[in-house]
């Protein structure tokens, strides 16, 4: 169950920082609300999958994987660029996730 919380908290931070770009500020009222509804959102859902799992490995998870998806959105869908440091990048923020798996992810 907590892999579950864990991930309805990673699509919400996803919808959220996706829908960031389009706020302009927080001057459009729908994005700026989706983002803030977004945001709310995925810290309840994180703050209940800490109840059974540890905040290293719940973050880690959470944090990296909202970052390779947010990043990849952003090149297939938003026009910016794919280089080969931005891809080691995104591979180490990975593997730095797999690695923390590999230690448990036990309260």
């Amino acid at each position: 169950m907590p892999y579950v919380l864990l991930a309805g908290a990673i699509a919400s931070e996803i919808t959220a920082t996706s829908a960031l770009k389009y706020t302009e500020g927080f001057t459009k009222l729908w994005p700026s609300l989706l983002t803030l509804l977004g945001y709310g959102l995925s810290f309840y859902l994180l703050a209940l999958t800490l109840k059974s799992m540890s905040i290293g490995t719940a973050y880690a998870i959470w944090s990296g994987v909202g970052t390779a998806v947010v990043a990849t959105i952003g090149v297939v869908f938003m026009g910016e660029s794919m280089t080969v440091v931005k891809a080691a990048g995104l591979a180490l923020v990975i593997a730095g996730v797999v690695v923390l798996n590999l230690g448990g992810a036990t309260h």
